[in-house]
């Protein structure tokens, strides 16, 4: 029999992204036993530009009962098979980042293995003339495709673009119908208990008290409980990753609707472009110390590929993390816990990630010090590792055309990161940690993406005779080209599928 009082009240402060996800999965999964209130105010906006996901969000939808043409035809969305990256290693390079693997994987070998063997015997192909991702983003085609026939080759691996508000609005409806209430209203003070410093409700302009057992700051950048109430400070890393502003713009629907997301390096940071079916999103994210933001905004509306729909919307943040991401009753999730740039689309999975690790250790009737520690110690090193990631896009790369590319080649970076890359320029191979979010085929093409070409490879790529290996790379050729050849373009696959009426 039960005589503790238990924790029954959830508070989730704040709506947007962060907010709607942690309503949505704790109602899915644990709403039998909490009342969750969510608090935001309507005169609050949201930053709402996470528009790009990855792979990792279609176990959400699934845990959620999401179905995924509705999904995308409520969101406005499109699918991503992987992010572009234009001009990073030098002035004029381009490959993609996608999300699947390379070729085929061979007598528990990885295809580059074998794809660098053959370069050094004089191939001249790239690594992406074996990828179905790539074949297919360069022809704009989509299609549902789990396995490439009879074959072990892999089939497409995806991701989502959408409107971020739509999306806060599709996770919103889903919530309510599970039971979570929203309170309008702005908070104007926090009551903590006097012992234990825990907070115990906020009150709204209105007077009225939310009360909580325990609450989920989602306030964003402001992070009203966990930075300004219990006063958690913050690690900021804007010395590997620079960049600390940006220009937000809308522009008019791109006509051949790519399926994927390009990264663009500027003189002093990156531009993105996002393609949905109502418009196209777009941003020029840079380092206020490189660039003026009325040239960073000329710079985005320059360089935009349809008419803007708006003026550029700056947005200012530091890149980073609370120094803890559980404190007392309280967890901060997305913005309020820290911020590492868009460059991988990595800002909803964190939010989803966070939200999963947190259910995973929800208490039961008392927060409990190991629970958050642990809950602490895996949220920073999954940041961590996406830091590591983020930094090397930047800081392996030729260009030193400008200050601020000068600035990111010479800069010195965490030994985590240095070891990747000299264990993958020596010999190919990639000390990924067990539960790194990225896949050793992410880290391989953005390891030759941005110049670094191994001086070996692994030995068991020997085992197949030169004549057989030649045969071996011409089949995965052609096991490519045939599998695009059968895929519909992008836009008659929305179109057919969950395309918007009218």
């Amino acid at each position: 029999m039960q005589t503790e009082p238990g924790i029954r009240k959830l508070v989730i402060v704040g709506g947007g992204t962060a907010g709607w996800i942690a309503a949505a999965a704790f109602a899915r999964l644990l709403g039998e036993r909490l009342e969750i209130t969510l608090v935001e105010s309507d005169a609050i906006g949201t930053v709402g530009v996470g528009e790009a996901t990855i792979p990792q969000i279609i176990r959400l939808n699934s845990i959620l009962g999401f179905d995924e043409h509705d999904f995308v035809r409520q969101t406005q969305g499109t699918f991503k098979l992987g992010i572009e990256f234009v001009g990073w290693s030098a002035p004029g390079s381009r490959y993609l980042h996608t999300f699947g693997d390379t070729g085929i994987n061979l007598g528990n070998v990885h295809f580059h293995h074998y794809w660098r063997r053959h370069a050094m015997a004089g191939g001249k192909e790239s690594l992406w003339d074996y990828s179905l991702h790539q074949r297919a983003a360069d022809q704009n085609r989509f299609g549902k495709l789990e396995r490439v026939g009879n074959t072990p080759m892999t089939g497409l691996a995806y991701a989502y673009h959408f409107d971020a508000s739509l999306y806060a609005r599709y996770l919103r409806a889903y919530a309510e119908k599970l039971g979570v209430t929203r309170q309008e209203g702005t908070i104007e003070s926090v009551e903590r208990d006097g012992e234990s410093g825990d907070v115990t409700a906020v009150v709204l302009a209105s007077g009225e008290r939310v009360e909580g057992d325990f609450f989920i700051d989602c306030s964003g950048f402001r992070s009203l409980l966990l930075g300004q109430e219990l006063g958690v400070d913050y690690s900021d890393w804007s010395h590997w990753l620079p960049c600390d502003r940006a220009m937000a713009v809308p522009s008019e629907r791109l006509p051949d609707l790519p399926p994927y997301t390009r990264a663009t390096a500027r003189t002093a940071g990156w531009q993105w472009r996002i393609p949905l079916q109502h418009r196209t999103g777009n941003g020029h994210v840079y380092s206020s110390n490189f660039i003026s933001d009325d040239e960073a905004a000329d710079t985005l509306v320059a360089n935009l590929d349809t008419p803007a729909l708006d003026d550029p919307r700056p947005i200012r943040f530091t890149t980073g993390h609370r120094k803890q991401f559980w404190a007392h009753n309280v967890v901060a999730l997305g913005l309020a816990s820290g911020f590492l740039e868009p460059l991988e689309s990595t800002s909803i999975h964190l939010i989803q990630s966070n939200v999963s690790r947190l259910i995973e250790l929800f208490p039961r009737s008392v927060v409990r010090e190991e629970d958050r520690a642990e809950y602490n110690r895996r949220t920073l090193a999954e940041f961590a590792q996406i830091r590591d990631f983020l930094i090397l896009h930047y800081h392996r790369t030729d260009r030193e055309d400008t200050e601020f590319w000068r600035y990111c080649k010479h800069m010195n970076v965490p030994e985590s990161l240095t070891r990747k890359i000299e264990l993958f320029a020596a010999s190919g191979r990639l000390g990924r940690d067990v539960d790194d979010l990225f896949r050793e085929a992410s880290w391989v093409q953005v390891m030759l993406g941005q110049g670094i070409t191994p001086a070996d490879y692994n030995p068991m790529a020997d085992r197949l005779e030169a004549t057989q290996l030649g045969q071996f790379m011409g089949d995965v050729r052609r096991l490519v080209e045939k599998a695009v050849s059968g895929l519909p373009t992008h836009a008659d696959y929305v179109a057919q599928h969950c395309g918007v009426a009218g």
